[in-house]
């Protein structure tokens, strides 16, 4: 990464946070002054575009992005462009869907106009790999673990996210009130995801789970009926038993789980000590305390399904 010599001349505008050091101590996520050990130490910024000016970019002047492809509703949507045919399913750079605008809200905060935003596949198992990465940042859905952020860093949550399950009408599972009746089902989910450790760690079935390498065929498993069911955060689940889209035909949510009371949440992930982290987190936290993150929550999230309340299954 190359430093940025320009200084982005921004006064008062609310811009996104910057990076943990090696030398901070405390949990991934926190904003503090790295080395700012004495009183003759620098302060750092406050203000999310200067912390962000003087940053190392993957790019000099641009904000790259990754993202998983295809970019999947509700966190993204708008659909395919002729502008970027590449993108499937949805075209990130709409500003379309929870995350794609958590990004730009994020971005022009950093001091970003839309045209210096540039979004990159990140396949999702390389998000929280270690080693060199070909973006500023990733989202897409990353949950936090103790595991993960031993590779990388993470922000400060932007979603507390409670896992679900679905099924299908007329499976036996769907009348399940508890953890403990999902256990005689096959169930499944993308492999490597935190969906896949809480059907092997909580739910423990007594029938080996499904591990499938992408979501999308977990999905064609349910559809398929070679699985009861399967583990997904609730936005998605939401999204996929909605019956106006039927991506999972007759779909029930049939619970939700309190992995978010448990600390679960998605973050940017980050090279580690990719200071542009610090930063990214000043946005967040701007946006949490003057209520933006939250509406853009509900406007995507809440306002765009069609599926009723959802039980805790405990």
């Amino acid at each position: 990464m190359r430093r940025i010599l320009a200084v982005l001349a921004v006064a008062g505008l609310a811009l996104a946070a910057c990076a943990e050091e090696p030398t901070v101590g405390g949990p991934t996520g926190a904003t503090g002054t790295p080395g700012a050990t004495g009183p003759t130490a620098p302060t750092a910024p406050s203000d999310p575009a200067a912390c962000a000016a003087q940053v190392e970019l993957v790019n000099p002047g641009v904000l790259t992005i990754g993202t998983d492809n295809p970019a999947y509703p509700p966190y993204f949507a708008g659909g395919e462009t002729k502008e970027h045919p590449e993108w499937k399913f949805n075209d990130p750079y709409t500003g379309k869907g929870f995350e794609a605008a958590v990004a730009y809200e994020v971005a022009e905060r950093l001091g970003f106009d839309r045209d210096a935003v540039e979004w990159t596949v990140a396949p999702f198992d390389q998000t929280y790999a270690p080693g060199p990465k070909a973006w500023d940042f990733a989202i897409e859905q990353i949950s936090y673990s103790e595991k993960r952020d031993r590779a990388v860093d993470f922000s400060e949550s932007y979603y507390d996210v409670n896992q679900a399950l679905v099924s299908v009408k007329g499976n036996p599972i769907t009348e399940a009130t508890s953890i403990a009746e999902l256990r005689p089902y096959r169930i499944a989910t993308q492999i490597g995801t935190t969906s896949y450790d809480f059907i092997v760690e909580v739910i423990q079935p007594e029938v080996e789970p499904g591990a499938y390498a992408k979501l999308s065929d977990s999905v064609a498993a349910l559809n398929a009926g070679q699985v009861d069911a399967i583990v997904v955060d609730l936005p998605t689940a939401l999204y996929l038993a909605d019956p106006f889209v039927q991506e999972v035909k007759d779909g029930v949510v049939v619970g939700q789980f309190e992995t978010a009371a448990a600390g679960e949440y998605f973050g940017m992930a980050f090279e580690e000590g990719n200071p542009l982290r610090d930063c990214v987190n000043l946005a967040l936290e701007q946006m949490k305390a003057d209520g933006t993150l939250e509406a853009i929550r509900t406007e995507w999230l809440s306002e765009k399904t069609n599926v009723g309340e959802v039980p805790i299954l405990r």
